[in-house]
């Protein structure tokens, strides 16, 4: 299989159907997030050093592989999304971890700075392209009513995952040995 087509050399690309549309178009915009967010699961995979976090992190990357497939289908059509998806588990995994990780930090209670240590930076970071993912999902209307459950789930889900990212984040500013930077 070739890496290159040259089939987008002129601005254009293929949703997963055919179909073929603009890079600049929402859809293609939203993908390309999730996508960005995914290289950031996998640099702080990479960088954590810890291997239950590696883990997850891991697992919150094949579910960010569903959500981007999910929104690079040709909805046009109106048909349903075929392929496996995040579910009200994925979330509820998400909430278990942030609460497992949440007990062993000291009790938030003034605004903190986005930074610290480098692995917390770096969750700062992620963090901030999973909520700008968010936005654009919210304001994509292109899947048609076959899909409204699929993007209330992936909406969840990546509203879960900006929180579980912020609490990593104090997890690896705490780990670090350093207290929180506060506003």
């Amino acid at each position: 299989m070739k890496i290159y087509t040259k089939g987008g050399d002129k601005g254009a690309t293929s949703l997963m159907g055919g179909r073929r549309v603009s890079k600049s178009s929402p859809q293609v915009e939203i993908y390309g997030q999730i996508d960005e967010l995914n290289a950031w699961m996998g640099l702080l995979a990479a960088e954590a050093g810890i291997s239950d976090v590696c883990r997850f992190l891991t697992d919150i990357q094949r579910d960010l592989f569903k959500i981007g497939g999910f929104y690079s289908f040709d909805f046009s059509e109106g048909k349903p999304y075929p392929y496996p998806f995040v579910d009200e588990v994925s979330v509820e995994r998400l909430e278990k971890e942030i609460d497992r990780m949440q007990a062993g930090l000291p009790a938030l209670r003034a605004f903190i700075l986005p930074g610290g240590c480098l692995l917390a930076a770096r969750a700062h970071v992620a963090r901030t392209v999973c909520r700008r993912a968010e936005r654009r999902m919210d304001a994509f209307d292109g899947v048609p009513d076959s899909g409204r459950l699929q993007e209330e789930m992936a909406k969840a889900y990546v509203n879960r995952l900006s929180d579980y990212l912020f609490v990593l984040a104090r997890f690896f500013q705490h780990q670090s040995g350093f207290p929180d930077v506060l506003l």
